[in-house]
C-alpha cells in the first residue's frame, strides 16, 4: 500500500472525499494513489494538507508524518508573498 492510500485509510477519508478537499478528480486521485500517474506539485500541496502531512512525507524523503511548521507568509496563486495580517 502506497503512502498515500496509507494515510487516507488512516484519516478515515474516501477518495471522493479526497476529490472534495484537494479539487482533484476522484478518477485522477484514483491513478496517483495507485501508481498509474504522477502528481504536480500543486496537486501534492493540496493533498498533503487535506491529509495534514508534508510534501516530503509523500515524496518518502521523510518518515515524519506530521506537516512542518505552517509559515507566516503565503504566495498566492501568481507567485505574489502575501504577508499575514495580525
Amino acid at each position: 500500500m502506497t503512502r498515500l492510500k496509507e494515510l487516507r485509510k488512516e484519516k478515515g477519508l474516501t477518495q471522493v472525499q479526497m476529490q472534495m478537499l484537494t479539487g482533484i478528480d476522484q478518477s485522477d486521485y484514483s491513478k496517483i494513489e495507485n501508481g498509474k500517474r504522477y502528481y504536480t506539485f500543486e496537486q501534492c500541496r493540496k493533498i498533503a494538507t487535506a491529509l495534514n502531512t508534508s510534501m516530503d512525507y509523500l515524496a518518502g524523503l521523510t518518515d515524519q508524518k506530521e506537516p512542518y511548521p505552517k509559515c507566516k507568509k503565503s504566495i498566492a496563486d501568481d507567485g505574489r508573498i502575501i504577508r499575514k495580517m495580525k
